[in-house]
C-alpha cells in the first residue's frame, strides 16, 4: 500500500524538519510532499492522498481530488473543520497519553510565574535592582481550571502535587476526578467556580458554546487581581476584553499559548504588554512518531 501513497505534510520548515524523518522511517515507499503554508507545491496537489496538518491555508484540501485522510498533528480539528470548503473525508485528531506531560510543566510553569511574580523579578534583574515581592505559600492560591478533559485533570493532579488549591469546571459532569480537585460544571455553577480562583487555566476544547468565553463578563467574575493562563484556543479570547480588564487591574497578568491569528502579527499589542507573557503555542507537543503511527493506523483502517 504506502508505494502508492503520496503524503502532504502541510507546515512551514520547521515543522517539516520535525515530521520528515519520522515520516520517512514509518512510510519508507510513500512520496512525502511539504506544502508550504504560504507557498503551495501546486503542482502536487492532484495526487495527494493523505495530509497531515495543523491549520491548512482555506480552500487547500478541497482542491486535492484524491484525498481520503486528514490528519491533525494536535488533539482537536477545530483548526481544521472550520474550513467551509473542507470536502467530505475523516479527519482524525492525535491521542497522545505523553502530551500530558508537556502541559503539565507549561501550566505549572505559568501559574507559578504569575504567583510568584517572576515576571517583575525579571525585569528588576534588567535594573540591577534586588527587590523582593510578597511570598504567598502555594496552599493560600486558588488554581481553577476550565476544561477538565484528560489534560485539563492532569494539570489538575500536577498543581495539587505542588501544593495549590484546585478547582475545576467543565461545561458537563465529570467522573472519577482527581482527588483534592473541587468539581463545577455547567453555566450554574460557572459564577461560583470563577469567585474562588486566584488563577484560571483555560484548557476548554473550542465549540460554539466555548468561543469568546474568556471575556470581559467572564473577567468581572473573577476576584480582583486574578491572573489568566490561555493554553487552550485563541478564540477563546476576546482580546480586546483582555486589554481592558489589565488596564482596570481586575486581570494582573496574563501568559497566552494560543492566538486566533497565528503567528501573532508583530504589530499586535500583545507583544509589548508589560503584564502579558506570549509562547509560540507551544505549551504541549505531540512526538512526531506518534504522528506517524496513528496517520498509519487510521490509513489502515480505511
Amino acid at each position: 500500500m504506502t508505494h502508492e501513497l503520496d503524503i502532504a505534510l502541510v507546515s512551514d520548515q520547521i515543522a517539516m524538519d520535525y515530521l520528515q524523518p519520522a515520516f520517512r522511517e514509518r512510510f519508507p515507499k510513500a512520496r512525502l510532499h511539504r506544502i508550504d503554508t504560504e507557498v503551495q507545491e501546486l503542482d502536487a496537489l492532484d495526487r495527494i492522498d493523505t495530509v497531515v496538518c495543523w491549520s491548512p491555508p482555506p480552500g487547500l484540501l478541497a482542491r486535492m481530488p484524491r484525498l481520503r485522510l486528514v490528519q491533525s498533528v494536535g488533539a482537536g480539528t477545530d483548526h481544521i473543520t472550520r474550513d467551509p470548503a473542507l470536502p467530505d473525508v475523516p479527519v482524525r485528531r492525535i491521542v497522545d497519553p505523553d502530551m500530558a506531560d508537556g502541559m503539565n510543566a507549561y501550566v505549572a510553569w505559568a501559574v507559578v510565574h504569575g504567583q510568584r511574580h517572576m515576571g517583575a523579578y525579571l525585569e528588576s534583574q534588567r535594573r540591577a535592582a534586588w527587590e523582593e515581592a510578597p511570598i504567598e505559600p502555594p496552599g493560600r492560591h486558588r488554581v481553577g481550571i476550565a476544561g477538565l478533559g484528560v489534560l485539563g485533570q492532569s494539570a489538575a493532579r500536577a498543581l495539587r502535587a505542588i501544593g495549590y488549591r484546585v478547582r475545576g469546571w467543565s461545561r458537563s459532569p465529570k467522573g472519577d476526578l482527581p482527588e483534592g480537585i473541587e468539581a463545577f460544571h455547567g453555566d450554574a455553577a460557572r459564577a461560583e467556580f470563577l469567585a474562588g480562583c486566584d488563577t484560571l487555566v483555560c484548557l476548554l476544547p473550542l465549540t460554539d458554546d466555548t468561543r469568546g468565553i474568556l471575556d470581559a463578563s467572564l473577567f468581572a467574575q473573577l476576584p480582583r487581581g486574578a491572573r489568566l493562563v490561555n493554553a487552550g484556543r485563541g478564540a477563546h479570547l476576546v482580546q480586546d476584553d483582555l486589554l481592558a480588564a489589565l488596564q482596570s487591574g481586575q486581570i494582573a497578568s496574563a501568559v497566552l499559548d494560543a492566538f486566533v491569528e497565528e503567528p501573532l502579527p508583530q504589530g499586535h499589542p500583545f507583544w509589548r504588554h508589560p503584564r502579558i507573557t506570549v509562547t509560540p503555542h507551544i505549551a504541549t507537543r505531540t512526538r512526531p512518531e506518534a504522528i506517524a503511527r496513528q496517520t498509519h493506523d487510521n490509513l489502515a483502517r480505511l
